[in-house]
């Protein structure tokens, strides 16, 4: 019965540090829901399905974050997908597989702004290579012209 009545009291004492600090901690997560961005996701199947599993994902009446780009999917349905993406507000990264940017390739070399930064990544099926990656070839170019 004493031990019971010091784990109350410990409890008890516990109580106000630690509505305290979930009292915080929804403050940061609803500051950071109002000043975050999103992460967009163009890519396989698998590589979207993995990225929404992860939390990613954010879907309203009007849009989502995410195309999942198969064999049949249009050029042009990537290219509008790719477009809004970079023209949202409330996206801050989008990571578009390799394999899928090389379709969309006149694009992303057309693409200069710095938010959303668009990331080249590889699928499970594919290979990355460096060599098609267009930040990979900006960089390259910045070091050549340097010389």
């Amino acid at each position: 019965a004493a031990a019971r009545r010091r784990a109350t009291l410990a409890a008890a004492r516990r109580a106000p540090l630690e509505s305290a600090r979930a009292a915080r901690a929804r403050r940061d997560m609803s500051a950071m829901t109002a000043d975050g961005k999103l992460v967009a996701v163009l890519g396989d199947e698998d590589t979207v399905t993995g990225f929404l599993l992860a939390g990613v994902g954010h879907r309203t009446a009007e849009n989502s974050n995410f195309l999942v780009v198969k064999e049949g999917t249009p050029i042009q349905a990537i290219e509008a997908a790719f477009q809004d993406f970079t023209n949202r507000e409330d996206v801050g990264i989008v990571l578009v597989n390799q394999h899928v940017a090389n379709q969309i390739r006149h694009l992303l070399n057309d693409y200069s702004k710095t938010i959303p930064t668009v990331l080249e990544m590889p699928s499970k099926d594919l290979p990355y290579d460096p060599a098609q990656d267009y930040i990979m070839q900006r960089v390259s170019a910045m070091l050549n012209t340097g010389d």
